[in-house]
């Protein structure tokens, strides 16, 4: 017989308006003081009212309520209570009378009549709870920055109906003393992923559970190779560096005790000290470019998209969705599907963490970023020798070369760890194709980031009136019948030029990240195509047609044999500075609002030159005292040059400009247009 999840959906409107019998949730004293403050507070009421505003019927999670059941009346709460503290102040800023259900404090008087004064509707004095107290005013104060009055019932409904937490209820066989000696050994209270590996976990026998135990704690490791967590022959060969296993019943099956992982064993079993025997060193270490919670999303969605029945557009990549997507898909399947889609799964997260390692980027351990030193790295692990070491994918420097730019320049674009689409498309590309040439993987990253550009980013249809991509862009435009599509791009019969324009107005500022990303990779592509390593002298016919292509002089190659993207650029740079534009001055808001005079760099560097003009700036930049990785965009590098030599014409007499226009916007336009002639790609591909 299936078990039941101790989990179910709430909304705020069942948690403490809905109930036959008054149900109290009792914080005990061992939990902190309330303590959100007012930006956390704003953050919330803005996320739900930007949920309402997109879909007012669409759920919006904010999290996991766990309690422990002491009676039918009432619900000790071990984790959540920060969350159900602001959703009751929230309740009592919207003014909302009918609350059933309490909200106590064990051994903490004030707390307690803090809240029974908000529920009588009396004034919040100095003796009350200061943290409730200023917590009720951030509620009232981002109500009254965000909900229009005449939105207030409209937002009151969706709050109460559609904005829901999952509820675990630990199971009474669990004892809650060691559930509190668990959570401080570990220093930590109950993580979302735990909870879906017990989900996941019951649907297996106790071998079964044991070897998925074994990947799953391997696999939430992120910042280290996969075969130094989990360093199987069986599984990786014998240097360590291929993946040898077919399905889940190939991984090497651990004994029955090995499964005393899983959340309820956990919680039953003596607290043992974790064993260091097996550190891994230090220099071995990187930083992953994504989460566990958020990566488990990702293997989700590519496992899935083999069926069916899947809505891969409804699939959310967020890990405040994390348990509700793995709900979903359980609840989805049949009782007899269950146990092979979890054997499935986490032989899927195996293969995933092993492809992730090896053949997708990661940053060094150091955020330190010196010029010259590029962080990213794409590298497979070897073991030879009684020693193990990371090695480049490629063996050819040109490939790995660009596959390294390519992946950093998706990986800078969408730093933040939910929502990494590429992530998930080149995933699915490497579950068939991991083992053909690096060259095949090359075309690949090659070709995603041109449907990146031409079907999002120049598809008025998939941007918001910001420009942004909506939700679902990137699936429409990339994958088809639950399958990377092979959608041409003509650039024959579409104008990508004009539609770049029309889209990318002058006067507004509001361009992706990933133009810029893309535009700096195709400069770079420009060059290693007509000039890496051709040793080429300044002054040669290849230099100069090169240089003319960029639309300024010569600033020799080390700028682009350095270049790389740095996670520090994310700044708009207007190079003829806004405070310079607009009434009684020489440029309009409008003319340098423009693609010609935006580009990246650091917003350290970017707050403390905003105002200079475009020479004082060239200057500054260019003094020795920057961070060259700063402003090393090689857009923003092209511009700098042509106003350099624009200073140099203007100083020998040859170009009749006042002082502060060695950059105006006759050198936008054309910039513009060089950039243009650069990143549209001619004919169809």
């Amino acid at each position: 017989m299936e078990k039941k999840l101790p989990l179910r959906e709430m909304s705020i409107h069942d948690i403490y308006l809905e109930s036959q019998d008054v149900v109290t949730y009792k914080i005990p004293v061992y939990q902190r003081n309330y303590a959100w403050e007012e930006d956390q507070i704003l953050a919330l009421v803005k996320d739900v009212y930007d949920s309402w505003q997109k879909n007012p019927t669409a759920p919006y999670y904010i999290g996991t309520l766990v309690t422990y059941k002491r009676n039918d009346r009432e619900y000790e709460v071990i984790d959540g209570q920060q969350r159900l503290t602001t959703i009751y102040l929230v309740i009592k800023a919207l003014d909302i009378k009918e609350v059933r259900n309490r909200l106590t404090y064990s051994a903490r008087s004030t707390s307690t009549s803090t809240i029974k004064r908000l529920d009588e509707g009396l004034v919040l004095g100095d003796e009350s709870d200061s943290g409730i107290r200023n917590g009720y005013k951030y509620a009232n104060k981002a109500l009254d920055a965000i909900v229009l009055s005449d939105e207030r019932e409209g937002f009151k409904e969706y709050f109460l109906r559609y904005v829901k937490l999952i509820h675990y209820d630990v199971p009474k066989d669990v004892n809650l003393n060691h559930y509190f000696e668990v959570m401080n050994s570990r220093g930590e209270q109950l993580e979302k992923h735990e909870i879906v590996k017990s989900m996941l976990g019951q649907y297996l026998n106790k071998q079964q559970l044991a070897t998925f135990c074994r990947v799953w704690e391997a696999c939430s490791e992120m910042n280290v190779y996969i075969q130094q967590i989990f360093p199987d022959k069986i599984v990786f060969g014998s240097n360590m560096q291929d993946f040898c296993i077919r399905d889940f019943w190939e991984i090497p099956q651990q004994d029955e005790t090995e499964g005393k992982e899983t959340i309820m064993n956990l919680l039953r079993n003596p607290v043992t000290k974790a064993d260091t025997s097996c550190k891994v060193d230090q220099n071995d270490r990187f930083q992953s470019i994504i989460d566990f919670p958020n990566f488990l999303l990702i293997v989700l969605k590519v496992t899935m998209m083999k069926t069916s029945a899947f809505d891969y557009k409804a699939f959310k990549l967020d890990d405040k969705e994390l348990l509700i997507e793995f709900k979903n898909t359980l609840d989805s399947m049949l009782p007899e599907q269950k146990p092979n889609f979890v054997r499935d799964f986490a032989f899927n997260l195996l293969k995933a963490r092993y492809l992730l390692d090896n053949y997708v980027i990661h940053h060094t351990l150091s955020d330190k970023e010196l010029s010259g030193d590029n962080p990213w790295k794409l590298q497979y692990y070897k073991f030879e020798n009684r020693k193990g070491y990371p090695v480049n994918l490629s063996t050819d420097d040109k490939v790995q070369e660009e596959m390294v730019h390519l992946l950093s320049m998706f990986e800078v674009a969408f730093t933040p760890k939910q929502r990494k689409n590429y992530l998930v498309y080149t995933m699915m590309y490497l579950f068939d194709d991991y083992m053909a040439s690096k060259d095949k993987y090359l075309g690949f990253l090659q070709r995603l980031a041109d449907m990146y550009f031409y079907h999002v980013y120049l598809n008025a249809e998939r941007l918001s009136e910001r420009n942004l991509p909506k939700p679902n862009s990137f699936d429409e435009a990339l994958l088809e019948n639950g399958a990377l599509n092979n959608k041409g791009i003509d650039c024959g019969r579409i104008d990508y030029k004009a539609v770049f324009e029309s889209i990318y107005q002058p006067g507004r500022a509001d361009i992706p990240l990933f133009v810029f990303n893309y535009t700096d990779y195709m400069i770079w592509k420009k060059y290693a195509d007509t000039l890496r390593g051709r040793n080429s002298k300044k002054g040669s016919e290849e230099r100069n047609e090169f240089f003319e292509l960029l639309g300024c002089s010569d600033f020799e190659l080390d700028t682009f044999s350095s270049f790389y993207f740095s996670r520090t650029r994310k700044s708009l740079e207007h190079y003829y500075p806004q405070a310079k534009a607009g009434a009684n001055n020489s440029l309009s808001e409008e003319e340098i609002n423009c693609f010609g005079n935006f580009a990246m760099i650091s917003a350290e560097s970017n707050s403390s030159g905003s105002n200079w003009d475009p020479k004082t700036k060239l200057d500054h930049y260019c003094d020795g005292k920057s961070n060259p990785v700063s402003v090393a965009s090689l857009k923003f590098q092209i511009m700098m040059q042509k106003c350099n030599d624009n200073n140099i014409a203007m100083l020998n007499g040859e170009l009749n400009r006042e002082h502060g226009m060695e950059w105006n916007a006759e050198d936008m336009k054309v910039h513009q247009q060089k950039m243009l002639d650069i990143i549209i790609i001619k004919g169809k591909v």
